[in-house]
């Protein structure tokens, strides 16, 4: 892994074509074939999707601001750009690993909202991981050692059906994620849900109210949060600010700005309102929540 910013607090690490050994943003494999890799930086993050199918797991990673334990049986299931701090010991992990980049799918699948219908996918209200069944464990090695297979011995239709086997893969843990934390996973009669996820991932700096996201999708606010709440389980405005407050909570672990400076870069017309949208959410006041932190209680 290469660093490219911020080496002293975190670094960047891109999908590497050439490290992995294949022609497409995709690769799976052993933990025997990375060990090390996980703890080569202290905090990383990526611009891939990473999936660990942990069968014998120990420690922890701090995932942004949340601690997670890793159990034997669990799927990892850990979106791009997010934070990643490993407490492990990398030579006693027993897993199977599975990177992409969200473009890879791209050419094949017209879809463009289709990684905001998987409801693991920056998610803020329930964990990025479940556990599996042994049956349901073995149907998930059965389709990577396919992708495997293809990735080592292409021929001229191997992107498609990679690209086929790697959608069925994660519309069924789509599908067991949303019955294991008994999520909705209805019908879309309309894309409103995955267009607003797709704009709070563009805009969640500078626009936080829901009648601003309604009218950039040119529908009422009645609609998208009908349209949300179907989808998703919770009302358009609810996942605005835990969206909001995710991404608060990480310039303020993760990056030198003050109070004043991040009430400035989300759009918050005084520091006051930020500190007052962050205790109302949280519980806590801003120094009392890094102070947590530093002292390893993580939320």
């Amino acid at each position: 892994m290469d660093s490219l910013i911020n080496p002293e607090r975190l670094v960047s690490v891109p999908f590497s074509k050439t490290r992995c050994g294949v022609d497409f943003y995709i690769n799976t494999g052993e933990s025997s074939d990375i060990c090390g890799v996980l703890t080569e930086h202290q905090t990383f993050k990526t611009d891939f999707f990473s999936f660990y199918f942990l069968r014998h797991a120990n420690g922890y990673v701090l995932l942004n601001f949340r601690k997670i334990e890793l159990h034997d049986n669990m799927l990892l299931l850990l979106s791009p750009h997010q934070q990643q701090e490993w407490h492990v010991d990398e030579a006693k992990l027993d897993y199977t690993f599975l990177i992409f980049r969200e473009d890879f799918m791209r050419t094949f699948l017209a879809d463009k909202f289709f990684v905001y219908r998987l409801l693991y996918y920056y998610q803020t209200d329930t964990p990025p991981y479940l556990f599996a069944a042994p049956e349901e464990l073995a149907e998930y090695m059965r389709l990577l050692n396919k992708i495997k297979h293809e990735l080592r011995h292409p021929v001229a239709d191997t992107y498609n059906l990679i690209v086929s086997v790697l959608y069925y893969l994660l519309v069924i843990i789509n599908r067991a994620y949303a019955k294991s934390y008994q999520l909705p996973v209805e019908v879309p009669k309309n894309n409103y849900a995955f267009q607003f996820k797709d704009l709070l991932e563009k805009h969640i700096h500078t626009v936080q109210r829901v009648q601003e996201y309604a009218d950039m999708l040119r529908v009422s606010r009645i609609t998208l949060n009908n349209s949300v709440m179907s989808q998703f389980g919770v009302s358009a405005s609810h996942l605005l600010k835990q969206r909001l407050l995710e991404e608060i909570k990480n310039e303020l672990l993760f990056s030198d700005l003050n109070v004043s400076q991040l009430a400035y870069e989300f759009h918050f017309s005084d520091p006051s309102h930020l500190m007052r949208f962050f205790k109302q959410q949280t519980g806590k006041t801003l120094t009392q929540y890094m102070m947590d932190y530093k002292r390893g209680i993580y939320e």
